[in-house]
């Protein structure tokens, strides 16, 4: 193959691990971080004096940039265990945020080697041990699953070894290396060469390629998916006085048909000079970028090129060669190492065709154009991934993950204003405001995202003493169906502000919120394990224990289906307000004395570490959640006695009902969208058959519910809108539908069809 391989062009550079300045390399690459580098690699010789480990110093600076990648230059790997180095390797990436890539080689100086315990080898046997250690590192690293690996080779061998965790993105192998049966190595497994020029000429580059491109073909790989990376070295001078010596327009002209002709895709600068490097990254890299574009019939990638394994797993209408450069880079494919990561929610297992992870407001607005774009296909919107209805996933659609947006930032201490992401997670907002003496309340769960939970309603465990989470809200930043990106608050776009407090979903992507939150110091937590043979009656008896208890308490009550053999147990969970020993178990004793008790704990704590309730890491659910949900006035007989029928029939495996009232109450029900006002309870059930729930539910507890809170509803039917919102507030919402999304762009999360006597040119934005 001649010409360009259609790489995005990089640049990068190449530092000596001098250890008699540590201080030194460790700047050299956060000055290429400065200077808009997007690689810094380091010479591995473990085996000189005067150099630092190099795997211990990718790990430093790692933890010292933020954008760069890292490589060696190579590894060395007859000195490196290939199991050992791919988990290392998983590791650094995750850590750095997939800025790891592998260059290897197969090995040098073997006096020292042997010196150091290894044996020295021929030329093809360190092939063929290089060839045996890329099969063991892919093997670890790109495992899905924690299967036991097994490989048995001459040089390498795995008996049952446990795979790493998986890196943060598609780590590469290259390949560093000149002789025939090293480039066809190059050709078969990895995915980029990597010579040096000094030690090969400009031409052996075409001769290098051509073995690679035949060994790509007969591997039944596409040549174009290896990146031929180049280390080059120079020093400017005021006239040309060779190749890569002279003026910056010189180095121009020298490495242009490096990359035109004989498609270097990365040159590595190698120099240890910040002027050099300087000199390079504003007068060399930007002219030879025009330049090449110029010589091309069209100008290169800005994007990474997916390898032909990756795109074969494509799903059909998705334009994936046109996602906006902002986004192409973090977006996740179906064909992605960390796809597994990203495809499902917490109950909900999904198979989206395309995750994209925008981390600015402008990002999210390039989203929601390629989204647009799409209309046909499902659109999901995840900030946290919880949510009960599971919309945030799909098969075959659309993602926007906004977990990158999640920063938590105090705007004013006095009025205690705070600005939060929708990425965000909610036990990482109450760590953060624990230092001030504030809460806000939350939901109880704290792996909820900010951005689901914040649009929708927010009932949590403080909710009876301070509120919903929305009525805490003062301001949001979106980015409407359009693009338009806008701000609303109860001054600036004040209908668009009223319509997100309760059903933000359906008007667009929140990007930030600010929230007044409230001073909340310890608080008191309890957990009883109590009697549940009469459930109908101790229902009954917490729901009155419940409304008479001050506003200090918030509680919560989990019931089961039947355990064949075991005692009936409730769990009654509760929130007291106060640092005071004798105002909590005031608080609490009506609520402990509801029934015999098999087991409690009590303990003065503070509400992040409540929060602090959620393990880290992707979500990895499969099947659909089943579950119906509603908010009731009061917990009657005859509701208690549908509940405890519905418990006892076997198809609700889980039955969860949540105080809500005291504070809720306060607000005027047509000040923002979620108007249940007057509502003491929320009842959710979840089943295994869609069928069996929804016909006992409409039975037994539908005659009790006065409406709905969706976030916990998976009845995706039309009704359920009905439940959520009543006539005058649905009125209006269909309305402002019209105005701020006429074409119904975020539909996949309980629709609000447009009022189509709306007038929707009619919007007012700031």
């Amino acid at each position: 193959m001649s010409g360009t391989y259609r790489h995005r062009l990089e640049f990068g550079t190449f530092v000596t691990p001098t250890n008699a300045t540590p201080d030194v390399p460790v700047a050299l690459a956060r000055l290429s971080e400065e200077l808009g580098y997007d690689l810094v690699t380091f010479q591995d010789h473990p085996y000189q004096p005067a150099f630092l480990d190099t795997w211990t110093l990718l790990s430093w600076v790692a933890g010292k940039t933020e954008r760069i990648h890292l490589a060696a230059n190579v590894l060395n790997v007859p000195l490196r265990s290939p199991a050992v180095l791919a988990r290392s390797a998983a590791s650094l990436d995750l850590l750095s945020g997939g800025r790891l890539d592998l260059a290897l080689g197969a090995g040098a100086f073997w006096t020292a080697i042997e010196a150091m315990g290894g044996r020295r080898l021929s030329p093809g046997e360190s092939v063929d041990a290089l060839d045996e250690a890329i099969d063991v590192i892919r093997a670890m690293l790109d495992a899905g699953d924690p299967t036991p690996l097994r490989y048995a080779g001459e040089h390498h061998r795995l008996d049952g070894a446990q795979p790493g965790p998986l890196p943060a993105h598609h780590i590469p192998i290259w390949l560093g290396g000149y002789r025939p049966r090293m480039l066809r190595l190059v050709g078969a497994k990895a995915d980029g060469w990597l010579p040096t020029l000094g030690s090969i000429e400009p031409a052996d580059l075409r001769t290098g390629n051509k073995i690679i491109d035949e060994a790509a073909r007969e591997a039944g790989r596409d040549p174009a998916d290896i990146r031929r990376l180049l280390n080059i070295s120079g020093q400017f001078a005021p006239n040309r006085q060779g190749l890569l010596h002279g003026p910056a327009d010189s180095w121009v002209e020298d490495l242009l048909p490096l990359v035109v002709e004989e498609g270097v895709g990365t040159l590595i600068l190698m120099t240890d000079d910040a002027t050099t490097m300087a000199r390079f990254a504003h007068e060399v890299a930007p002219a030879l970028r025009e330049a090449v574009d110029r010589a091309l019939p069209e100008p290169l990638p800005t994007t990474v090129r997916r390898s032909v394994t990756v795109r074969a797993k494509r799903r059909p209408g998705i334009a994936y060669d046109e996602v906006p450069a902002s986004l192409a880079d973090t977006a996740v494919e179906p064909g992605d190492i960390s796809y597994s990561n990203v495809q499902s929610n917490y109950l909900r297992g999904g198979a989206p065709g395309l995750v994209l992870r925008p981390g600015t407001p402008a990002e999210v607005a390039d989203a929601v154009a390629f989204a647009r774009a799409h209309r046909g296909l499902p659109l999901g919107v995840r900030s946290g991934g919880h949510g009960i209805s599971g919309r945030s996933t799909n098969d075959g659609g659309i993602v926007i993950d906004l977990g990158r947006l999640n920063t938590i930032e105090v705007l004013d201490e006095a009025t205690r204003r705070v600005r939060i992401g929708p990425g965000a997670r909610w036990m990482q907002v109450a760590a953060a405001l624990e230092p001030y003496g504030w809460a806000l309340t939350s939901g109880d769960y704290g792996g909820v995202g900010v951005g689901g939970l914040a649009t929708a309603g927010g009932v949590g465990w403080l909710a009876r003493k301070h509120g919903l989470t929305i009525d805490h809200l003062r301001a949001v930043e979106l980015v409407l169906a359009d693009g338009t990106q806008v701000r609303a608050s109860d001054t600036e776009n004040p209908d668009l502000f009223w319509a997100v407090r309760g059903a933000g979903a359906n008007f667009g992507v929140v990007t930030a919120f600010e929230f007044e939150v409230d001073e909340v110091g310890p608080v008191g937590w309890a957990q009883f394990v109590l009697d549940a043979s009469d459930p109908a009656g101790l229902l009954t008896r917490w729901g009155a224990a419940v409304e008479a208890a001050p506003r200090d308490l918030t509680t919560a009550i989990i019931m089961g289906g039947p355990r064949p053999g075991q005692p009936s147990v409730a769990q009654v969970m509760a929130m007291v307000d106060s640092d005071d020993p004798a105002t909590i178990v005031a608080a609490l004793q009506p609520v402990a004395d509801i029934a015999p008790g098999y087991d409690q704990q009590v303990v003065i704590t503070s509400y992040a570490s409540v929060m602090a309730n959620a393990a880290e890491g992707p979500h990895r659910a499969q099947g659909e959640p089943v579950s119906r949900t509603g908010l009731v006035e009061h917990l009657t007989p005859d509701f208690a006695a549908a509940a405890a029928r519905l418990v006892a029939s076997g198809a609700v495996y889980f039955f969860h009902i949540r105080s809500v009232g005291g504070a809720v109450t306060d607000i005027d029900p047509d000040a923002m969208a979620w108007s249940h006002r007057g509502v003491n309870f929320h009842v959710t059930a979840f089943g295994r058959n869609r069928a069996r729930l929804d016909a006992l539910w409409e039975d037994l507890m539908a005659p009790h519910i006065r409406g709905t809170y969706l976030s916990f509803e998976t009845d995706q039917r039309p009704e359920r809108l009905l439940e959520a919102f009543p006539p005058r507030t649905l009125a209006r919402l269909r309305t402002l539908k019209a105005r701020y999304d006429p074409t119904c762009l975020f539909r996949d999360n309980f629709a609000i069809a447009p009022d189509p006597a709306s007038d929707s040119t009619s919007r007012t934005t700031s």
